[in-house]
């Protein structure tokens, strides 16, 4: 690309007057690069390195002390959000689709093996960069505005409604499902039966696009995640405990999690724990059978004086607990329908 460009793209300002015009290709790490790149410099650290591995550039966004002058030296206000602006003005020419999505469904895509020319995007601008600046024409990208920026691109479309096939529940327990989706039978998914709609849309995505995929084991996606627990809130193997939390940061998602417990767990004693200043967000109906807090140490006092099976925990996630969760096994608890 060249340094013109790059700096129109940027809105950078070129601090000296190098002998150089274009480069070969952007690159984070000194280790990676390659005479003539161009090194965005996230670690300032790398600079002197990168400069000696042959950079024909450096990118910068902090004081930096120049110690090549016919190399381009150019400062930017944020590199996140120049890398970002290159990476739209290189997506232009790729010809994609994107569609996007919530982070649920975006979560569950991560954990689905499809075709090279589908991907669900995640992680930061670099990964974002070295994932799509390489991507080929044609391509099908899902994203989730929740985890990555919709300024990279230019023409998002919504996911297509789901009118013809759908998940055909045939078992289930509070975190565990087996289901027949397009003739096919999943038998015994880790995955909880609320995840259902959502999956179901990513499904018809795939069939609609012609994406083949294959489902394998699920893991948690860090959404309404079942944590077993003993009486002292040690972590115990997934299904071999009577206490259940249930951990949701996203408050948004409260009542929808409230309802299916009800329905799904009548038999069950359960607890709603929410932030306070979730509380005004929620209908008095739902507001009768909520119990708040102001800080994560209340969580454990509330938690101690009530007797539970499950306890859905909002705004919060599992690192509130004293110790790691151990490697989680096949559920043998709480196979309840």
């Amino acid at each position: 690309m060249r340094l013109e460009n790059i700096l129109a793209l940027t809105h950078g300002k070129l601090i000296n007057s190098p002998f150089v015009n274009s480069f070969e290709n952007i690159v984070f790490e000194a280790k990676a690069v390659k005479r003539g790149d161009l090194f965005v410099a996230f670690d300032e650290a790398m600079i002197e390195d990168a400069v000696l591995n042959g950079a024909y550039g450096v990118i910068f966004d902090k004081p930096t002390q120049i110690s090549d002058s016919e190399i381009a030296w150019i400062k930017v206000q944020d590199l996140q959000e120049a890398l970002k602006r290159i990476l739209r003005f290189i997506l232009i020419d790729k010809e994609i689709e994107v569609y996007e999505c919530n982070e649920i469904i975006l979560k569950l895509a991560l954990q689905v093996v499809t075709e090279p020319n589908f991907i669900a995007l995640d992680g930061d601008i670099q990964k974002l960069y070295k994932t799509l600046s390489s991507i080929e024409k044609g391509a099908y990208i899902l994203f989730s505005p929740e985890i990555t920026s919709s300024e990279l691109f230019t023409n998002i479309k919504k996911l297509p409604m789901n009118s013809s096939e759908s998940i055909n529940i045939i078992e289930q327990t509070l975190f565990e499902t087996s289901f027949i989706y397009d003739n096919i039978f999943y038998e015994r998914q880790l995955i909880s039966p609320f995840f259902m709609p959502y999956l179901e849309q990513l499904l018809h995505l795939f069939k609609i696009l012609k994406i083949n995929f294959r489902l394998r084991k699920f893991t948690p996606i860090d959404h309404f995640e079942a944590v077993f627990t003993n009486k002292n809130f040690e972590i115990k193997e997934f299904g071999t405990s009577d206490k259940v939390l249930i951990f949701e940061k996203n408050t948004a998602l409260i009542q929808k999690e409230i309802k299916f417990l009800q329905k799904q767990a009548t038999w069950a004693k359960i607890l709603y724990l929410i932030p306070s200043s979730a509380l005004q967000s929620l209908t008095q109906d739902e507001n009768s059978q909520l119990m708040t807090y102001k800080n994560k140490n209340e969580i454990k006092t509330i938690l101690k004086e009530h007797q539970f099976h499950f306890a859905l925990i909002v705004g919060v996630d599992k690192s509130i607990l004293e110790k790691p969760l151990n490697k989680q096994t096949e559920i043998s608890l709480f196979d309840f329908y």
